[in-house]
């Protein structure tokens, strides 16, 4: 009789195991692990966050390649984790970082604070509609095959921003500057498309300075 009682015991907490298999959405068992070969926003924050502790020199991307296996493994190494450069709950815990599905709000946040953080570095002493050009041309960017397809991977291209040569990009942000990217993001363009500007009194390259003219915003020329 007990023999019986505890195969029906078994039987149930199997059946029970196998209903929340079914229940718990794909996007939150893929959500688990970011690993080699993933691809994404969230690869995206990963790298920033490798990059500004210096364990990451590559291109911040939203590519999980070969750079930045080695940098997870170098974090986990360094912070007692097991160094297998896989991104699971204990070294994201350690990231200070969510692998839950609901990072998709996170993500546009951070996205938007980001761009925010580099029209603060970029031209935080601009007018309002120069802050929403700033931003506009990272955006630009982003839609252009010529360039990186996310904002992170805009903005953390070699080069490309002084505000992230000179570490201006880690000093925040403030209110007008996140309504500005805001404003950007929801489709307001004061550059009319355009992809470069800079600032004709401290601009040193003349490659840029041959780019066609499209419109004037402060001390910043769009082209």
């Amino acid at each position: 009789m007990k023999i019986k009682s505890i195969i029906c015991v078994l039987l149930c907490l199997l059946l029970l195991a196998s209903i929340i298999t079914v229940l718990v959405p794909q996007e939150q068992a893929n959500a688990a692990t970011v690993k080699y070969g993933s691809s994404g926003t969230l690869v995206s924050k990963i790298q920033r966050k490798l990059k500004s502790w210096g364990y990451y020199t590559g291109a911040v991307d939203g590519v999980f390649g070969s750079k930045t296996l080695t940098a997870v493994k170098y974090f986990q190494r360094t912070n007692g984790l097991t160094a297998d450069g896989i991104v699971g709950r204990a070294t994201a815990s350690a990231m200070g970082i969510s692998l839950s599905s609901t990072t998709t709000s996170s993500s546009t946040s951070s996205d938007l604070y980001l761009l925010a953080s580099c029209i603060y570095g970029e031209a935080r002493g601009e007018s309002y509609t120069g802050k929403v050009a700033v931003g506009a041309v990272i955006l630009n960017r982003v839609k252009s095959s010529s360039f990186p397809n996310s904002i992170a991977g805009v903005i953390y291209q070699p080069g490309a921003f002084t505000c992230v040569s000179d570490g201006q990009i880690n000093l925040g942000t403030n209110d007008e500057c996140l309504k500005a990217a805001r404003d950007a993001m929801n489709g307001w363009d004061p550059t009319y498309g355009c992809l470069f500007y800079y600032n004709p009194s401290t601009a040193t390259s003349s490659w840029i300075r041959n780019k066609t003219v499209v419109t004037v915003i402060g001390s910043h020329v769009f082209c």
